[in-house]
Order: C-alpha cells, then sequence, then structure tokens
C-alpha cells in the first residue's frame, strides 16, 4: 500500500471529536509522521486495556506517559512501582539533544512538568505510607493465591472464614487466622470442627503450616489495621489534576504472588465499594496492573472466575485497569477478550516458546496490511505496534507508532523530592500508626486463660456462727493430663501450633498440677467454655457481612 493510503487510513482512523490522550505518531519507512497522530479517546479508557512487551523494550515508559496525560486531564491514576522509576513522575524531567530529537520529530509540544505524587508502601519501606489489609476483608480466595493452596485446601479455608464470621471472631491479622484454625483443631474445637462440614483436621494442619511460614517470611507485616480505604486512591490536586498514587514494592520484590495478588485485593475492593456510573465522559480512576501475568500462574477456579468477572464489570463503576506483561498469551482468554485498547511493544522469539507467544500475539490483532510477525520483532525502543477502542466501540486500525517521550523525569526522583512528598502526605496521620485492637487472637487467648482458671466448687454451704465448715472434695497433686499446664495463653497456642506442625504434643506428663471434683456447670451439657464465650463474643461483635467478588468479607 503506498504511503500516502497508509497515512490517510490511520488520519480518519485516530480522528476523535471527544478528548483524547497521545500516544505518539505513526511511523513509515521507519520515520515519524507528526501529521497522523494515534490517540486513543478520554472515555474508553474504562474498557481496559494491555500493554506488553519484552523487557527493556518501553513498557514502563509508556505508563508514565499514559499516567501523566491522565493526570492532566483530571483523572486519578494508580500503578504498582516494582523497580521504583516511576518516582520520577513527581520530578520535572531533564531536556536533551536527543530528547529534542525525538519530541519534534512526533510533533509533541515539549517542556519538563512534574506531577501530584502520592507513595505508598508494600512491606519493609521507609519510602510511603504504609498499606495494610485485614484478613476478614483479603478473604479465602486471595489469601489461598499467596500461601499457593490447591483447591481442597481454598475450599477448607472457606470454611474457616465461614466459622470465624458466625462466631464473631474478627479476623484482623495472621495471628488471628491462626489462632482460630488452632481452636478448631483442638480437643476443645472438636465438636465446631465436625459441625462445620468438610473441614479435614489434617487439612487445617497443612493451612496452619502455611499461615506460620508465611508469617515467618515476613507476612504478617501486610496485614492488620488501619485497612486501606481504596477511596483514597481516587484524589485530585488543588490545581484539579488527578493524583497519581504509586504503591512502593522494592522491599517485595522477591514475593511477586503476594504483590500482584495485594493488587487484585485494591482492583476487587475498588469493584465492592464504587458505585455504578455506566459510559462516563472519562474514567474516575485508572489502575495500571505491573506483571499481570502472575495473576494467572497456578490460579484455582475460584479465583480466575473472580478475575474475569471483575475485569467485566468494573468498567460500569468508570474504573479503566491496563494490565502490563510481556506477551498477550500471559493473559486468560476471557480477560483478554475485554481489553479494548493495545500497547505491544518488541517481542523477540529466541526459543520455540518465544516463537509461539509471537504467534499467539499477532492472532489478538485486528486484520492489517503490516506483516504483524515480521514487524513486532523489528520495534525500536520506545515504538509500539497499537490499536485502541474509537469512540463508537469499534477498534482502530493498526499502527504502527512512536511514543511520546515523557515530560517528567524518567528515573527516580532524589531523596529530598521523596521526602517531600512523604512528610506532606494528608494520608499519613490516618495510615502511618498500626492498630492493634481487641480481635480473635485476643479473644481465643480470653477463652483459654478462663478455661485454665480453677473453679469453684458450686453450691457450698456458707458458714455461720460456729458452724462446721463444709467438707471440700479431696486434692490431690498427680502428673498432669495437660502438656500446657504452666503456660501463658500466649505460650499455650504457639506450643499448640508447633505440636500440631510436628505431629506430636508436646511437654505430655512433664507437669503437675491440683486437680479437683468438677464443679456443676450452668451452661448446657456438651457446651464448652470456649463456645459459651464465642456465642457472647457474636452477639457484641456480630454485624452484617458483606460478601465480595473473590469471597472477602467487609463489615458493615
Amino acid at each position: 500500500m503506498a504511503e500516502r493510503d497508509v497515512v490517510k487510513i490511520i488520519q480518519q482512523g485516530y480522528a476523535f471529536d471527544v478528548p483524547c490522550i497521545e500516544l505518539g505518531a505513526l511511523v513509515v519507512d521507519g520515520e515519524p509522521r507528526s501529521d497522523a497522530k494515534i490517540r486513543v479517546p478520554l472515555g474508553m479508557l474504562n474498557r481496559h486495556g494491555l500493554i506488553a512487551g519484552a523487557t527493556g523494550t518501553g513498557k514502563t515508559v509508556t505508563l508514565q506517559v499514559m499516567a501523566e496525560q491522565l493526570s492532566m486531564a483530571g483523572v486519578s491514576v494508580f500503578a504498582a512501582d516494582i523497580k521504583g522509576d516511576l518516582t520520577g513522575l513527581a520530578s520535572p524531567g531533564m531536556p536533551s539533544e536527543k530528547l529534542s530529537k525525538r519530541t519534534d520529530a512526533i510533533g509533541q509540544a515539549w517542556e519538563p512538568a512534574g506531577f501530584p505524587v502520592e507513595l505508598l508502601r508494600l512491606g519493609e519501606s521507609n519510602v510511603g505510607v504504609p498499606v495494610r489489609a485485614t484478613v476478614t476483608s483479603f478473604g479465602p480466595t486471595l489469601l489461598s493465591k499467596v500461601l499457593r493452596l490447591n483447591q481442597t485446601q481454598e475450599s477448607s479455608l472457606g470454611l474457616v472464614f465461614h466459622y470465624a464470621d458466625k462466631a464473631g471472631l474478627p479476623l484482623v491479622d495472621l495471628k488471628d487466622l491462626r489462632a482460630v484454625i488452632q481452636h478448631l483443631v483442638s480437643d476443645e474445637g472438636k465438636e465446631d470442627l465436625e459441625n462445620l462440614g468438610g473441614l479435614a483436621k489434617q487439612t487445617a494442619g497443612v493451612i496452619l503450616r502455611e499461615l506460620v511460614n508465611f508469617s515467618a517470611a515476613g507476612g504478617e507485616e501486610f496485614f492488620g489495621e488501619p485497612e486501606f480505604d481504596v477511596h483514597d486512591l481516587l484524589r485530585l490536586s488543588d490545581d484539579g489534576r488527578g493524583v497519581i498514587t504509586l504503591l512502593e514494592l522494592p522491599g517485595v520484590h522477591d514475593k511477586p504472588v503476594l504483590f500482584s495478588t495485594f493488587l487484585m485485593w485494591l482492583l476487587a475492593e475498588l469493584f465492592e465499594v464504587m458505585p455504578e456510573v455506566g459510559d462516563v465522559d472519562k474514567p474516575k480512576l485508572v489502575f495500571f496492573f505491573e506483571e499481570a501475568h502472575l495473576l494467572f500462574t497456578d490460579a484455582s477456579r475460584d479465583f480466575r472466575t473472580a478475575l474475569i468477572q471483575t475485569a467485566r464489570l468494573i468498567r460500569s463503576k468508570g474504573i479503566g485497569v491496563f494490565f502490563i506483561t510481556q506477551t498477550p498469551k500471559d493473559i486468560d482468554e476471557d480477560v483478554l477478550a475485554q481489553l479494548g485498547s493495545r500497547v505491544q511493544h518488541q517481542l523477540r522469539a529466541f526459543t520455540p516458546n518465544d516463537a509461539d507467544a509471537l504467534k499467539a500475539s499477532v492472532r489478538t490483532y485486528p486484520t492489517s496490511t503490516y506483516d504483524l510477525e515480521k514487524l513486532l520483532q523489528e520495534l525500536g525502543i520506545g515504538e509500539a505496534v497499537v490499536t485502541v477502542m474509537s469512540e463508537r466501540g469499534a477498534p482502530t486500525p493498526v499502527a504502527h507508532a512512536m511514543l511520546p517521550a515523557p515530560y517528567s523525569k524518567m528515573a527516580p526522583s532524589d531523596a529530598p523530592r521523596l521526602e517531600e512528598i512523604i512528610s506532606g502526605s494528608p494520608l499519613a496521620p490516618k495510615y502511618a500508626e498500626a492498630v492493634d485492637r481487641s480481635s480473635a487472637y485476643e479473644m481465643l487467648m480470653g477463652a483459654i486463660a478462663a478455661a485454665s482458671a480453677e473453679p469453684e466448687p458450686a453450691g457450698a454451704p456458707t458458714t455461720t456462727g460456729t458452724a462446721p465448715a463444709p467438707t471440700m472434695p479431696p486434692q490431690t497433686t498427680v502428673p498432669s493430663d495437660d502438656p500446657f499446664a504452666g503456660m501463658t495463653p500466649e505460650q499455650r497456642l504457639e506450643a499448640e501450633i508447633l505440636g500440631t506442625l510436628s505431629g506430636r504434643e508436646p511437654g505430655r506428663g512433664k507437669a503437675t498440677r491440683t486437680k479437683r471434683s468438677p464443679a456443676p456447670s450452668s451452661r448446657s451439657a456438651g457446651e464448652s467454655l470456649i463456645e459459651t464465650f464465642l456465642k457472647s463474643a457474636a452477639q457484641s461483635l456480630g454485624k452484617e457481612i458483606s460478601r465480595g467478588v473473590f469471597g472477602n468479607r467487609r463489615r458493615r
């Protein structure tokens, strides 16, 4: 096809009469054409999209370019910052000869600018405001993904969450969940375990072991209160620009499943709490999902189903999602079908698997005049093959584009700028300090302490005058049947956990205790002290529980 015909097709295909963001200029015979701009309508960005390409081909810079323009359009942005590079959004870019040559070629009016940035952190880091979730709101499906549980174990964990809900036991952090599981596998909770049905003691022990290992690896710090409110992602600066919220992840780069699942929790929370708005002129928030392939690795059936449902329905809440990964093949087909805009950077075919991924990527694009299998291997850094959703909802012609340059710094912001952002954050007073309120762990510890106390004999007559004192039940010191005698409640729980993991009961026969005849109980027959305590707790704490798409729960 003649060059002028290609240019005309692109000019017509990307000529929109609505607000847009720029994705660069058409490339013809290796040269950009500033008269053929590649754009995407702002109102179509809640139809989701894909940014793909091999490592080092410019995916992060594409995210940066889009985030800047969305911010300028008054749209809030969320992105995970795995390497720390995106903090450069807060600082103006540096002009250079190379930069000027690129911007002049594509007709970009470039001038340096910084953007309003909020920094959150997940894990051990001194950069940003800590973000946490309660175990209850995280839910069994997402937690099973983090713990790498199989389908049976995931179902069993769901039963544990169900039990905690019904018993009025708040699951705030991991020690709460461990305490509930330990109660269910203990002699005291045997009846509760049987009443649940479908939860084997052995399976509960496996889940408990995975929780202990996860906690030992630093998992405790991700769960707790105050829980992050996703409404804080939807903010505008004083000048009307959208705030770009970056979740800093350097401290958890070696825990990819954890941070990808945590991102899914944020997205699920948005899906649950945001109102329906239908089609809007511009999104309320665009959510960039880094390392998206991790979502689908070893994903259970329930997780995959919930993810597909979220992708299909969240756009009606005014939320757009861009998945970022290496190839379209990394994304589940049912999710990929929801991604209307595609920015595909260079792909490589060094191995048979690479070649298969390349062919699969080509098949995801509309028919075009390009030899895409060849073009995708020849793209330069900062170039991409693009197609987007037009304002009519139809795909635009496939275009070989040179993307714009960011206005902000293409490197991390310096330490003084980061400190300025952190010290001036309006979210710091709300989330900086962790709160450890009374929850399932403390409640069960209280019940254990009460059960360990020696009861006074009931119904004994009171001595008056010179009447002889009643004869008390004989007391004898015998070898203890309780392997945890003399321990504090906290020590007892830890010892029980260790015993479950090792398959034996620690300390049996080593301690002695005073044994008395049992006192009559005011509880109904067969009802344990723990059960009585839980019923009381349920009356005081039980509130309506709403269940989210991932089985996550939030109190109303």
